[in-house]
């Protein structure tokens, strides 16, 4: 490997460390809003509302919290798959054809499990063409 490769490969692990801390963060600020968002929706669920506009506004923001609580879930999730991935090495592998993810997707969204092309690929065909590809591989 020329020392330029080298360089390379360093920059690209640093810049995978960085990711890695970002999505520690990430994670452990979502698992408090989710908690905080559970007390929240607690609490105003056993509070008794004084009148029928004060329980529409509070059915109103019970569902709008819980639909970020599952939002914010789902992230959650793709953070935590994440970093299982940098765990076992699988982390900036496209998880379809197994290529690079280039750096510039994973610092924008360092949850990404597919290339672009991939990722492409599978939100114009669907899950089939997604199956098809974990088949080949």
């Amino acid at each position: 490997m020329t020392l330029q490769g080298r360089k390379h490969t360093m920059a690209r692990k640093d810049a995978l460390l960085s990711l890695r801390a970002i999505l520690v963060r990430r994670r452990d600020a979502l698992r408090s809003a989710l908690n905080g968002d559970l007390t929240l929706l607690k609490e105003l669920r056993s509070e008794s509302p004084g009148d029928v506009i004060d329980a529409a506004v509070d059915t109103a923001q019970d569902e709008i919290s819980s639909q970020l609580a599952v939002v914010e879930a789902r992230e959650l999730g793709s953070i935590e798959n994440a970093l299982e991935r940098m765990s076992s090495g699988a982390y900036g592998s496209c998880e379809i054809c197994s290529g690079k993810i280039p750096l510039a997707r994973l610092q924008a969204l360092p949850y990404a499990t597919m290339c672009i092309q991939c990722q492409r690929q599978t939100e114009e065909a669907g899950e089939q063409w997604m199956a098809d590809q974990q088949a080949e591989a």
